[in-house]
């Protein structure tokens, strides 16, 4: 992926978010979406060394759409400013954790992923395995690699501790989380500084792969 000349094009587009400027520049975009599918082919591959539950569709078919989908929104742009894709064992499906690359000019660039708001049950057995077992969630979080890259893990928390649980459980902050999610944001000129930024993505999902294991395991068993 040629990342100056997709920065160029989003930063137009962000000035032009309109079907008249898209289309007059159609062949750049789809230029810049093939070399995007081949990357996302390539971090595909290299995930399934890392993560073998990632068996499912080709890396291609993870790549969301740039169109967005306005019916529901008061923004009314019809273009996002960004290139996106979420790996999954099951395609993009967001309903199972996975791992999430966004390329985009204004620091819109992120590495991360995680699993974002799953549903009750199996946000019940997830906190379920954190009450049993968040010594293992902890020793993820600590661990070098992913301080190095995410610092934290993320996601909405309730303010209130969950109903099953007690205020005064040693784990409650973690309890609390109602999403499970890491991010590693870069600046426009960090990704561009990136002498192999195609590279770079899978190192960082390196990172997080004991993390969407542990969140994978905990509604598998």
């Amino acid at each position: 992926m040629q990342l100056k000349p997709l920065f160029t094009f989003l930063t137009g587009l962000t000035k032009h978010n309109d079907r008249a400027w898209f289309q007059e520049r159609k062949p750049t975009y789809d230029q810049l979406r093939k070399q995007f599918e081949e990357d996302a082919e390539f971090w595909y591959q290299e995930l399934q060394k890392l993560d073998p539950a990632l068996a499912g569709p080709l890396g291609r078919k993870s790549i969301f759409r740039i169109y967005r989908d306005v019916r529901f929104s008061n923004n009314k742009d019809p273009y996002k400013l960004h290139f996106s894709a979420y790996f999954t064992a099951s395609g993009k499906d967001i309903e199972t954790p996975g791992y999430y690359v966004q390329v985009g000019p204004g620091g819109h660039t992120l590495i991360g992923g995680g699993w974002y708001m799953p549903d009750k049950n199996q946000l019940a057995a997830i906190r379920q395995e954190i009450d049993y077992n968040a010594a293992e969630l902890k020793a993820i979080l600590a661990a070098p690699d992913f301080q190095r890259y995410f610092g934290a893990m993320g996601g909405d928390k309730l303010k209130k501790s969950p109903a099953a649980y007690d205020v005064s459980h040693p784990e409650i902050e973690l309890l609390k989380h109602k999403s499970f999610t890491a991010s590693h944001t870069l600046s426009d000129a960090e990704v561009l500084s990136h002498a192999d930024f195609r590279a770079y993505v899978p190192e960082v999902f390196a990172a997080m792969v004991p993390f969407c294991q542990f969140l994978r395991s905990a509604v598998e068993v």
